[in-house]
């Protein structure tokens, strides 16, 4: 019996761009995906690939833009950009569908910042979810929806690899961007510094969730900057060799289940 699989993707800023060279391995392998999760860059990725986006001209779209095209500074009151810039890109590549138009079932985590719990979309608003998912904390205005104050799914787990296993997924690759590196890690502005404060207090939950996945992905871009979307092609590439390197062991663990 063939196993449902499931893709989860994680949180990472610019680093997430590593998922795309990732789904352009999977692609070429025919490996079918039947659930997907993702949580800020992750969902952004995710949520293209759900809705049919091709992969190479989403890596073409990250190669060619850069911080004017995505961040939009506002007075900081909540939150220093706006995000609708974003919210547009998110519109594009998903061609505005909502949950139910599209090819994969997806999950989109975000998080209520005012009671500190998860939230999972998997219908309604396939923009305001990804929106939400991707508003790290003081960078992005968060969202109001439904009495919740929506901020980055980062917070309360940067890798929803659980979320597939509710879905149903029987097989899981996790994409891991956030490998934590020896040493120094260096900061140089406001957006890395909230990020890697993010980091810093769920690294160790996020090692018990990996321990759910079958495979682990973990793209090398030590060294990228979450803000440096100039690095796209980099990213996209280490995505890419990373899952070369991954790709016999998912072919033989699936050939296994069948």
């Amino acid at each position: 019996m063939i196993k449902k699989v499931g893709l989860a993707l994680g949180a990472g800023g610019a680093k997430g761009l590593a998922h795309i060279g990732v789904l352009q391995v999977l692609n070429q392998n025919n490996i079918k995906i039947d659930y997907v999760a993702g949580a800020s860059m992750g969902a952004i990725v995710g949520a293209a690939f759900a809705a049919g986006a091709d992969m190479d001209f989403l890596a073409k779209l990250a190669m060619s833009l850069n911080q004017t095209h995505i961040f939009d500074v506002t007075m900081p009151r909540i939150g220093l950009l706006k995000g609708d810039k974003a919210q547009e890109i998110i519109k594009l590549i998903t061609h505005n569908k909502t949950f139910s138009e599209l090819d994969v079932p997806l999950a989109v985590v975000a998080t209520d910042i005012e009671t500190g719990k998860r939230v999972t979309f998997q219908e309604g608003d396939l923009t305001l979810a990804v929106r939400a998912s991707m508003s790290v904390p003081g960078i992005f205005n968060p969202i109001r929806f439904n009495n919740m104050l929506l901020v980055d799914g980062a917070v309360v787990g940067r890798l929803p690899v659980d979320v597939l296993k509710e879905m149903g997924a029987e097989f899981i690759i996790a994409v891991d961007v956030k490998s934590w590196p020896s040493g120094r890690h260096e900061v140089n502005n406001i957006y890395e510094i909230i990020m890697q404060s993010i980091d810093i207090l769920e690294n160790e939950a996020c090692k018990t969730n990996l321990n759910l996945a079958d495979i682990i992905i973990t793209p090398d871009v030590t060294g990228i900057s979450v803000a440096d979307f100039r690095r796209a092609r980099e990213c996209i590439e280490a995505g890419r060799k990373a899952a070369e390197n991954k790709i016999e062991e998912i072919i033989t663990a699936l050939q296994e289940t069948a």
